[in-house]
């Protein structure tokens, strides 16, 4: 089950696109210093020369999340039913649509069988993700995919409230606008007692019950 609360937007494809080939740093450092130049600056001026090798340095850093890290869990064979939500996640990534950051607040609720999923693994999970050009809605079922696959269950939930500069900055210019999605598997999307809780703990970590 998924659910968002947020303006309506274009349908997202159900393709999940993954960073390309290496960044071609020199390439994004000429191509930075050729925008500056049509947007009536001069990219050798002080403050400005260095700038277009910085981006494309960041932009290459930006893509290039380490996905390769091991996932750690950890045998705990006395658990029964029992909630456990990690939150308090930031991650930035970038809104396809306008090439403008986007800041997402990530909680993550399951519940353990027999095994537990080493907390950091959690937060380098949603950077993989994040590190690239991306919609909230996809990232929110992306992280849940993969959070399945690494528990060898169905029973994961994740809350993502996102603050996107397209809407603060560009547009409408609502700063205090947030969109908040969710994305629920196995017993979340047919427990509504163990889905409140999980919403309930996400919600007040985000100060928004």
């Amino acid at each position: 089950m998924t659910s968002s609360v947020a303006s309506p937007v274009p349908a997202v494809s159900t393709a999940i696109p993954a960073p390309g080939q290496p960044v071609d740093t020199g390439r994004v450092a000429a191509l930075i210093s050729q925008l500056l130049v049509e947007l009536g600056e001069d990219p050798t001026r002080e403050g400005l020369a260095g700038t277009p090798d910085r981006v494309a340095a960041w932009w290459k850093a930006f893509l290039s999340p380490d996905g390769a890290a091991t996932i750690t869990c950890f045998t705990e064979s006395h658990l029964s039913d029992q909630l456990v939500v990690v939150g308090g996640m930031s991650v930035w990534s970038l809104c396809e649509h306008h090439m403008l950051p986007m800041n997402l607040q990530v909680a993550v609720g399951y519940v353990p069988d027999g095994e537990v999923v080493g907390l950091s693994k959690f937060g380098r999970i949603a950077q993989q993700f994040a590190g690239r050009l991306q919609v909230q809605e996809r990232f929110t079922r992306q992280v849940v995919e993969r959070l399945t696959e690494v528990i060898g269950g169905k029973d994961v939930a994740v809350a993502v409230r996102g603050v996107h500069l397209c809407m603060s900055m560009r547009g409408v210019r609502m700063e205090e606008a947030r969109t908040t999605t969710v994305h629920t598997g196995g017993r979340f999307g047919t427990d509504p007692v163990l889905s409140q809780q999980f919403l309930t703990v996400a919600a007040g970590q985000w100060g928004a019950l």
